[in-house]
């Protein structure tokens, strides 16, 4: 078992030598990489996990040692704090082009907006300017047909990361190819439209000049996935830093928390409905009936 609070597992009856430590500390969203990451090192295998976290360490030494003009967290950090206060970006979608990284943009929606989606800073002050943007995305070939509509051509501003490895995982490149150049086609369009045709109807025109980036890595593997785990935790970071934010709490999901007790009580009539829902705990309570 995996707990900071080894009394409880102690409770439970869970034997010493079975409890694994965990710092308190640890957010759930930064926590992969710790002891945390005991199902996902039971499912993949020891040997995967263990690369993984080699490549996580790998990208934690380039965050810590590389010069900020080449240093790949800070980049991506700086893009994407331009885009949002400077280009007014009002979300950011995550695209990436391989069907195992599937859940990579609800992975990083959790992790950004959690750690970023903030209005008060580190001095207690109000921030200001704008914070994290509204992250979200799909597996890129889903996406075409979903919302790269609403991205070429909606009143939104929307940032981009397409996401793509050049080999494919599981043989089929052939396949792969054609869905990377799908995103390929696709980041084209959002940055430059077709701005040299100038017969198009308006309906029908791209205008492009919205931003986005391109990572682009030689295969996915274990490594890489470390990797990219690691470089977007220390991007959040680096925001963090320049919206002088703390992205290691979360009051705003905490109220939420601890309101669910009084409701529970409302909903079976040991207290009174609470104003803001009562007519919606009323209807629960008689279609419950």
């Amino acid at each position: 078992a995996v707990s900071a609070n080894h009394a409880a597992l102690d409770s439970f009856g869970v034997a010493p030598e079975r409890q694994l430590s965990l710092w308190d500390w640890v957010g759930g969203r930064y926590s992969i990489c710790s002891s945390m990451g005991l199902g996902l090192a039971l499912t993949i295998g020891w040997e995967h996990f263990e690369a993984m976290l080699n490549g996580a360490h790998v990208m934690d030494e380039h965050f810590a040692t590389a010069p900020a003009e080449e240093n790949l967290p800070v980049i991506l950090a700086l893009l994407g704090v331009w885009n949002r206060n400077m280009l007014c970006a009002s979300g950011h979608a995550i695209l990436p082009y391989d069907y195992h990284l599937r859940w990579l943009p609800a992975y990083l929606q959790q992790l950004e907006m959690e750690s970023n989606g903030k209005s008060v800073r580190r001095n207690g002050q109000p921030v200001e300017c704008k914070t994290c943007p509204i992250i979200w995305g799909e597996l890129g070939s889903n996406a075409q047909h979903s919302f790269a509509q609403f991205l070429n051509q909606g009143t939104e501003s929307i940032s981009a990361d397409f996401i793509m490895p050049a080999r494919s995982a599981v043989n089929c490149q052939d396949q792969h190819d054609l869905a990377t150049l799908g995103g390929l086609a696709q980041a084209w369009v959002p940055a430059v439209g077709d701005s040299g045709n100038f017969d198009q109807a308006a309906h029908k025109k791209c205008h492009g000049n919205c931003p986005n980036s391109l990572l682009i890595f030689p295969e996915l593997d274990p490594s890489t996935l470390g990797k990219l785990v690691s470089l977007f935790e220390h991007k959040v970071f680096v925001q963090s830093v320049i919206w002088d934010i703390n992205p290691f709490d979360q009051w705003g999901v905490q109220l939420g928390k601890r309101l669910i007790s009084d409701l529970e009580r409302s909903l079976s009539g040991v207290q009174a409905e609470p104003v803001p829902v009562a007519g919606a705990l009323n209807r629960l309570r008689a279609w419950k009936a």
